[in-house]
């Protein structure tokens, strides 16, 4: 690195924290002054820093962007799925960055309707996200949802299909959503919390009315749960959904009396957690009810339904985790975890059928995708695993036979599946826990203490990392890395257990797992301190900032990306988004005893005058989750304390959110930006 380059540097203006007797002294808060010409000023100096470290890196990231770019299909569309006499589907054309979307009437052969060109929607803006859109029950208007910002406030609007006039309504700072009522002409949507973005109301809106008329429905007074609205698969029922870590609440209306008043179904019980779906006569409720906690499947009449009406249809079972059910006319598919892997159990509700569709792989992801009609017999679902691109599949129920509707197209003439090679092996944690490490390499790909390897994870919330093809990271196995999640507590992978384990007053496990499958990498020789590199983002950027104050010996770089990183002030202050709903998945620091033990881990109050690993941090000005000053000032401090000459590096794009760049193309520059990281540390050019 060039020394002559000017490090950029921050003033510092102690803040004093006080809470359960504990001082902290915040030298950077001030950062948090979105406003402020002088916040604005470091993060540009942070970037143009990045820019000059890494000049002579640029040719490489085009060379990187290029290449994942013409592996990619530009001119591609989705399988068609059916809706309510509509056949819908999403294409993207050679150069566009944004899909359009379709349908066609009754049949594939009929003539093509455009409800949206979003590259043209998007012109203009440097930021364009359609979330989401929805038809009106006589399929003639769309509700949708549009946020230029970044920040996930969406404004809903209404579009004349054969018209293809935009009405005046325009419905600020939502979620993006509508539930219409049969009548298609009056619709619910989700409101959010200005300030703390919060999903808090449920709103009616009917056509042609002002939105300043619009009904408030009902109010979520508790500042832990989220709100939101949508209508049941079977077209009967708009529901009210209210949820927190812990505990959930549904309230549900007739489609057809838009006009009469929601029933809640089950009152919130702290620690009840459900979930209802509805077909024929009966609600089926996925639940923890009588301790189930990796959930069981009861069922309960149209009239009745408290809990004290509910009756077991699939029981609970302590190795096999229930993550979703979907609602057909005469059965019902439910998606299930066993010893990490997921596959699908199909049950009559007359019990004349009840098997599973198995899959061979070693490791391996699927879903179910737009499954939309309630009356059919044929399922589909999307396949992919680590070496194999993704399929959408039908599959018969009657008899069993599955035929590939699409294969992702790898283009570039390069990619063989049977030139890769994945596995799946397991480290042992400290406790004695097993922790499953799914890997993927080149089968050239020498395995030594010399190899580079890059490990991911993420760990938090429940949420547990699919093994998932990327025809992306082909650019990282072809020159000779070893690619790997770590599928650390935090995540159900292993069931809900192991994100109980890695939660609240067990969080430390996350961040230690992670520690020990490194360890066992390299004591297995899969790789070296010297290079092993790791990544996370959001909550897993917290674990790369535990991580590097643990054993940040372990790794020659690592990336975070959009870091929840200064957990205590940002727990701490009830102000800013996300922050009353995360009490159940970290703590409430009001607490004394979950302040002590966040306090003990949270990346920011943890930096020491230590060295650190090579770190690129990369965030966005406009992030709603984890707002970008968190890690600015994590670079602050880290730039005061570290004692080493290793880089580190800070990049904000001043014009998005906590998902990156929208289009199809924009992120891939930050996937070459962020491999270009990785590959030059590893070629001693950075």
């Amino acid at each position: 690195m060039n020394k002559t380059i000017k490090t950029p540097t921050l003033a510092k203006i102690p803040k004093k924290m006080e809470i359960h007797g504990s001082v902290r002294v915040d030298d950077y808060y001030w950062l948090n002054e979105k406003e402020n010409i002088d916040v604005i000023n470091y993060l540009t100096d942070e970037n143009e820093y990045y820019d000059q470290v890494t000049a002579h890196t640029k040719d490489f990231q085009e060379e990187l962007f290029q290449e994942m770019k013409a592996r990619i299909k530009e001119d591609d569309s989705s399988v068609p799925y059916k809706k309510n006499g509509y056949f819908y589907n999403s294409k993207h054309l050679e150069g566009g960055q944004y899909p359009i979307y379709t349908r066609r009437k009754g049949n594939l052969d009929a003539p093509e309707e455009v409800l949206f060109d979003v590259n043209k929607m998007a012109k203009g803006f440097a930021y364009y996200s359609l979330n989401s859109y929805s038809v009106s029950p006589n399929n003639e208007l769309v509700a949708f949802g549009t946020d230029t910002i970044s920040r996930r406030q969406y404004t809903i609007q209404i579009k004349n299909i054969k018209t293809g006039e935009i009405y005046a309504e325009k419905i600020e700072n939502t979620e993006g959503n509508v539930a219409w009522a049969a009548d298609s002409k009056t619709f619910f949507y989700t409101k959010k919390d200005p300030n703390t973005l919060r999903s808090d109301r449920i709103m009616k809106h009917v056509l042609g009315t002002a939105v300043s008329e619009d009904v408030e429905m009902f109010f979520e007074a508790d500042d832990t749960f989220y709100t939101n609205v949508y209508t049941s698969k079977s077209g009967q029922y708009i529901i009210i959904a209210s949820t927190s870590t812990l505990t959930s609440e549904y309230q549900i209306l007739d489609a057809h009396n838009p006009d009469g008043e929601f029933k809640v179904f089950q009152t919130r019980k702290r620690g009840l957690e459900y979930h209802i779906a509805h077909v024929n006569d009966s609600f089926y409720i996925k639940t923890n009810k009588d301790n189930a906690s990796n959930f069981k499947m009861m069922q309960c009449d149209l009239q009745n339904t408290s809990m004290e009406n509910w009756k077991d249809f699939i029981a609970h079972r302590d190795d096999v985790l229930l993550e979703e059910v979907n609602i057909f006319k005469k059965f019902i598919v439910i998606e299930e975890r066993i010893n990490g892997l997921n596959k699908f159990r199909i049950k009559y509700f007359d019990n004349s059928k009840d098997f599973h569709i198995e899959f061979d792989e070693e490791t391996y992801d699927t879903t179910l995708q737009n499954n939309k009609e309630i009356d059919t017999e044929c399922i589909r679902y999307a396949y992919r695993s680590l070496t194999t691109p993704m399929s959408i599949i039908d599959f018969d129920i009657n008899t069993k036979t599955k035929v590939v509707k699409k294969e992702q197209e790898i283009l570039g003439g390069k990619f063989k599946k049977e030139n890769y090679i994945s596995k799946r092996i397991w480290a042992t944690a400290r406790d004695g826990k097993k922790v499953a490490i799914s890997m993927v390499m080149h089968k050239d790909t020498k395995i030594s203490k010399d190899t580079p390897f890059l490990l991911y994870a993420y760990g938090s919330y429940g949420y547990t990392i699919p093994d998932y093809f990327s025809s992306v990271r082909l650019s990282l196995l072809d020159r000779g890395f070893i690619y790997a999640t770590a599928h650390i507590r935090g995540s159900q992978y292993l069931g809900r257990q192991w994100y109980e384990d890695g939660k609240l007053f067990k969080k430390m496990n996350t961040f230690t797992d992670f520690i020990d499958c490194a360890k066992h990498l390299i004591a297995e020789e899969y790789t070296s301190p010297e290079h092993l590199y790791a990544e996370g983002g959001s909550a897993g950027g917290l674990l790369m900032g535990a991580i590097i104050n643990l054993n940040g010996e372990l790794f020659n770089g690592v990336h975070a990306a959009v870091p929840f990183v200064d957990v205590m002030t940002t727990m701490l202050d009830d102000t800013i988004p996300l922050t009353t709903g995360e009490y159940d998945e970290w703590g409430n620091p009001n607490e004394k005893a979950a302040y002590e033990y966040m306090l003990s881990y949270s990346p920011y109050d943890n930096v020491e005058k230590k060295a650190y690993p090579n770190m690129l941090v990369t965030t966005g000005l406009h992030d709603s989750q984890v707002q970008y000053f968190e890690p600015a000032k994590w670079v602050a401090k880290l730039r005061e304390y570290k004692t080493d000459d290793n880089v580190l590096l800070l990049q904000t794009d001043m014009e998005v959110g906590h998902g990156g760049a929208s289009g199809r193309f924009n992120g891939l520059k930050d996937v070459a930006r962020n491999y270009s990281f990785f590959l030059s540390l590893e070629e001693g050019k950075l």
